[in-house]
């Protein structure tokens, strides 16, 4: 199970990479903070759907007052969650088609 996702910034646009571990998911992370362009914002858990910003935004987090920590946490999770269910909803579409094209293959031939 994909339970955790890595949420990075490229080109203006948020993206994410599955992980099955939080220590898999750190690493990926950590790979991404030595790639050019691509901008490391943290981990989601699906499970219990929580963030875990990477290091220097955690710094950043931890200075803002409550509200704003608030605001960030719904913020970031929302996109997490956003991601994730735009990949399942896309997954399911593919599957679907793959399974057509699949049927008919014996008609076509």
């Amino acid at each position: 199970m994909n339970r955790f996702s890595v949420i990075y910034l490229l080109r203006k646009q948020y993206h994410h990479i599955y992980c099955s571990t939080h220590e898999e998911a750190d690493a990926v992370l950590a790979n991404l903070l030595t790639k050019e362009g691509y901008k490391p914002i943290g981990v989601y858990d699906a499970k219990t759907e929580l963030f875990f910003w990477e290091p220097i935004r955690q710094h950043q987090y931890d200075k803002s007052s409550i509200g704003k920590q608030g605001k960030l946490g719904d913020q970031i999770v929302r996109i997490a969650q956003t991601l994730r269910h735009h990949d399942e909803a896309n997954q399911g579409q593919a599957n679907s088609i793959s399974q057509l094209l699949q049927a008919d293959l014996p008609e076509l031939a």
